[in-house]
Parts: C-alpha cells; sequence; structure tokens
C-alpha cells in the first residue's frame, strides 16, 4: 500500500499578501485613536501605535484568542502619578488600542513612568521587580495583569 502526502496550500489570497492589504488596514484604523496617540507626549507613544497598527491589521488575532483582557495603562512622563496620560491600551476582547480611561472597569489597570513601560516592554527590566521596588503599580485582576507578558505583547 503506498500513501501518497500532499502538503496542504497555505497560500493566502494575493490581497492578503499584498503591501497595499496592509496600507488599507492602516488607513481604516480608528483615526481618532491615532491622533490621540500622535499628539502624545511619551516616548511610549510610538510603541503604543505599532500595537495598535498590529492589531488593527489583523495579525494580533492571536493574542486576542489567547488573552481577551482588556488593560489600562497610566503612563506618567517623569514622576508615577503625575500628568499621567491614560491609554486603554489593550482591549483584547475587541483587538483595539486607544487612548483614553477605559468605559467600564478594565480587567487591569497598570501605573508606571514612560521609561519604566519602555524598559519593561523591551524586556530589560523585569515587571515583578518593578513591581516590587513600587515603580509598577496593579488595580484589578491580578491573574489578568499576570497574563500580559510583554514576550506575548
Amino acid at each position: 500500500m503506498e500513501f501518497i502526502h500532499k502538503k496542504p496550500s497555505r497560500s493566502m489570497p494575493q490581497e492578503h499578501n499584498s503591501v497595499s492589504h496592509l496600507q488599507s488596514n492602516y488607513r481604516n484604523l480608528n483615526q481618532k485613536s491615532c491622533d490621540a496617540m500622535e499628539g502624545s507626549n511619551l516616548k511610549s507613544a510610538a510603541l503604543l501605535e505599532q500595537l495598535h497598527v498590529h492589531l488593527a491589521s489583523g495579525a494580533g488575532k492571536e493574542l486576542v484568542e489567547m488573552i481577551g483582557f482588556v488593560y489600562q495603562l497610566n503612563i506618567s512622563p517623569k514622576k508615577l502619578g503625575f500628568d499621567e496620560e491614560v491609554f486603554v491600551v489593550v482591549d483584547l476582547k475587541k483587538g483595539v488600542v486607544s487612548k483614553g480611561p477605559y468605559e467600564g472597569k478594565p480587567d487591569a489597570t497598570f501605573s508606571f513612568t514612560d521609561d519604566d513601560f519602555l524598559a519593561i516592554s523591551s524586556g530589560k527590566l523585569n515587571p515583578q521587580m518593578v513591581f516590587i521596588m513600587g515603580k509598577l503599580k496593579i488595580k484589578g485582576s491580578i491573574s489578568a495583569a499576570q497574563k500580559s507578558k510583554p514576550s506575548k505583547l
């Protein structure tokens, strides 16, 4: 008996492979969210914009399915708790990143400085150590907070 193994076709329709498809998705993003992040004085606004584009392009669908929580980030330019900008950074129920407080109750809220957020996001700082040092405040579900590891995002 002879078995013939055929590889399944993994090619996507041409429009999904093209740069124009990605550009089209980018143009269709929630313009209000993009404009709000562009007007930010935070260094981390560029990172949040990248996350916004990633989720809007459909590439972040796995994150939405895997995590499914809403995270609000309160980011201060210099000192924790002062002049905070509030981002509903990762709404992983809908796959959206936007600026402003979440309408409802987020699963977890993180408060930290701009530099600490960038260092955690880049893997230079361990979030647990930053929390222990008091440079990261968390409100809400600790189990939801633990699912938001930078390696997943």
